[in-house]
């Protein structure tokens, strides 16, 4: 008895310590986000866009020019490109919320003996960028390519509770020509996919202030 009631007061006492707070359901109020600033040759103005699910469990960043490519017909530049969205989430007050999870797809064709990788981080203005995850691809490779970062609860940071914070999204492809020909193969890989219906997604992990 007495080992049973130490069992259920230690339970107790794990779940109710601070900083342990499970997850909440996501807001009732639709959740909408605005870009405020894009910077980047993977997004110029006007090639980005910003939706929020109706269940307010994520949201979606569509990609409409942003592809990097090295080899024939490509200049020096080109091997690496980059977006910087700096996003305001508006919400309903006494909530917060930290990403839990970010699912990137595309399209890449890397000829045999080139590489890219993809890369990505995120953060809370005023905050320090979490760990940026790279995910590398090896050529001969033509397909649609899918990487997920997902970040453990306990390690998930959340917007201060009461005060207005900007989250950067930043996000990085290259490709490298490696041991292929670049005078007779080009390499690339892309934010969107040959059939036009790929985004990126964010997945909202919510908590009650």
């Amino acid at each position: 008895m007495f080992t049973a009631l130490a069992a259920s007061a230690l339970a107790l006492s794990a779940i109710t310590t601070p900083g342990s707070v499970a997850p909440a359901e996501a807001p009732p109020e639709q959740v909408t986000i605005s870009i405020v600033t894009v910077n980047g040759s993977g997004c110029p103005a006007g090639t980005s866009a910003v939706a929020v699910s109706p269940d307010n469990t994520n949201f979606t960043v569509t990609y409409s020019d942003y592809l990097a490519q090295t080899g024939a017909g490509s200049s020096p530049i080109e091997f690496r490109k980059n977006c910087q969205l700096n996003l305001r989430v508006n919400y309903p007050q006494g909530f917060t919320f930290g990403i839990a999870q970010a699912d990137y797809r595309g399209f890449a064709h890397l000829a045999k003996g080139a590489y890219g990788s993809q890369r990505a981080n995120y953060y809370f203005q005023g905050q320090s960028a979490n760990a940026t995850e790279v995910h590398p691809y090896n050529g001969p490779y033509s397909d649609n390519w899918q990487a997920t970062d997902k970040t453990d609860f306990a390690s998930i940071v959340y917007a201060p509770c009461g005060e207005v914070r900007h989250l950067n999204v930043n996000t990085e492809l290259r490709v490298n020509v490696g041991t292929s020909d670049p005078k007779t193969t080009t390499s690339f890989m892309s934010m969107d996919s040959t059939d036009g219906n790929v985004d990126t997604k964010y997945h909202f992990s919510w908590k009650k202030c």
